[in-house]
């Protein structure tokens, strides 16, 4: 039976460029929607640009250009770096697009109306010097638990502890060094307890890994908190459509980028976006994410879907981080590699074989060695797989015009290959790369063997 499958990866925040980190996503996505479409399913592949937020409002203010030329730029560097990586995006979008300003609008006014939103005051740290709003990153000081300097208004670097940022020591602005004063303002929160027996049987069902599930249990346990859904101008993003000077946070519209490029390939192509996001729709929706954003989309975003009447996710599939040796990537030892860097000087497909080679469907974190990936690319890849068309092309070439024999003399070795097909492509289905590829280099060694029992090249003469 032919599946239809609309296939996202998270999306890649237009305030940097792409790195190594991010490719373990982009390539895992890939490799399994070409497998897709090998099979003949009808598989739908989008992504966009994450690009609103106060961190692009005023990384553009510094560089004097408007946000909207930044993320244009980043967008540009974006594309040519995935499509370098063989990243066969079906269609490429941006979250600042008319497709998601109405689409976000749809989703919040459908929620709000069946009393999902509600708004209250609260107090926040204001920058007076900069007459905005500080998000809880955008302030620094020492840590209110061990005293540790230049902490986030959120939590420690040092001793791990979580707070408000009002509770912070000495606190500066990061924007202008200034004291920060506390304000008070109007802000809307979406009311995530209202949908708790609905995420309690969607979360445990076969959406996400077991031990997803199991993390989720944890957050269930401690209860369901409303979810602030606003931000005060000045903010670069959508402005909330009955709230004026009030715009969606960034990660209420940066989900609905998913659909939103979706909606704009749909109009492009003639597919029908209503048949993929109606609730009863028999289509799937499938999502490759970091285990660090299973929050925001193993809750927030079924939720959100539900209270606005769409369709929910078939499988939100998490993946680990990348290490580098061992390490979390880091700027000062040399192995936060950006995407760019690798291209200037080894070919691409090393890195989509060695990441395969790794890659399971747990959410394990990953490493990177780098004597590792050199000895597996010299070793299977280049000693193995493309062994056997070297050494047989030039003979084949030469002496029988490029064709191949019209008979097997070993039919036995033919359908042992052949009878392996399904057990890698349940492998493949299952993200279960590492395997898949331990079995297709079991089956390299064979043919390998193969040609140096039977010496082609002698026989030829």
């Amino acid at each position: 039976m032919q599946r239809k499958i609309l296939v996202t990866s998270a999306l890649p925040y237009a305030n940097g460029s792409v790195h190594l980190g991010h490719l373990v996503e982009y390539i895992q996505t890939d490799i399994w929607v070409r497998f897709q479409k090998m099979r003949g399913h009808e598989c739908h592949y989008v992504c966009a640009d994450d690009a609103h937020g106060t961190p692009i409002m005023l990384r553009a203010q510094n560089e004097g250009i408007t946000p909207e030329q930044l993320i244009a730029d980043i967008s540009k560097e974006h594309q040519a770096d995935f499509a370098e990586f063989a990243i066969g995006f079906d269609n490429y979008h941006s979250t600042h697009s008319e497709e998601n300003r109405q689409l976000a609008s749809q989703i919040y006014l459908a929620n709000r109306d069946a009393g999902h939103i509600e708004s209250r005051t609260i107090s926040q740290a204001y920058d007076p010097e900069k007459e905005m709003f500080l998000p809880d990153r955008f302030i620094r000081g020492e840590c209110p638990k061990c005293g540790a300097a230049d902490q986030y208004g959120d939590s420690c670097e040092v001793c791990g502890a979580t707070y408000d940022p009002t509770e912070l020591k000495n606190p500066v602005s990061a924007v202008s060094g200034a004291t920060p004063i506390t304000k008070e303002s109007k802000h809307y929160f979406f009311k995530l307890g209202n949908f708790e027996p609905m995420l309690r049987e969607w979360t445990q069902g076969d959406h996400l890994q077991a031990e997803v599930g199991r993390k989720l249990g944890e957050w269930f346990d401690s209860g369901l908190q409303d979810w602030d859904i606003s931000r005060d101008a000045p903010y670069f993003g959508f402005e909330i459509p009955d709230a004026p000077n009030k715009f969606f946070y960034v990660w209420l519209d940066a989900p609905i980028g998913y659909l939103a490029s979706f909606k704009n390939y749909c109009d492009r192509t003639g597919v029908d976006f209503n048949e993929f996001m109606r609730a009863d729709s028999p289509t799937e929706m499938v999502h490759f994410i970091g285990k660090d954003i299973i929050y925001f989309h193993a809750l927030f975003w079924p939720a959100m879907l539900k209270g606005a009447g769409f369709r929910l996710p078939n499988r939100v599939y998490a993946h680990g981080f990348l290490t580098v040796d061992g390490k979390k990537m880091s700027k000062s030892r040399g192995t936060f590699i950006k995407a760019r860097t690798y291209l200037n000087h080894l070919n691409p497909e090393y890195l989509r074989y060695y990441f395969a080679a790794k890659l399971n469907n747990t959410i394990e974190d990953i490493d990177l060695s780098l004597e590792d990936f050199q000895s597996r690319i010299n070793s299977d890849l280049v000693g193995k797989v493309v062994n056997i068309a070297s050494r047989c092309a030039g003979f084949i070439n030469k002496r029988f015009d490029g064709k191949l024999s019209d008979s097997l003399t070993d039919e036995a070795l033919f359908n042992a290959f052949t009878d392996q097909s399904e057990s890698i492509a349940r492998r493949y289905d299952n993200r279960e790369f590492a395997q898949a590829m331990r079995e297709i280099m079991a089956l390299a060694d064979k043919a390998n063997q193969y040609i140096d029992e039977q010496k082609p090249w002698v026989l030829a003469k």
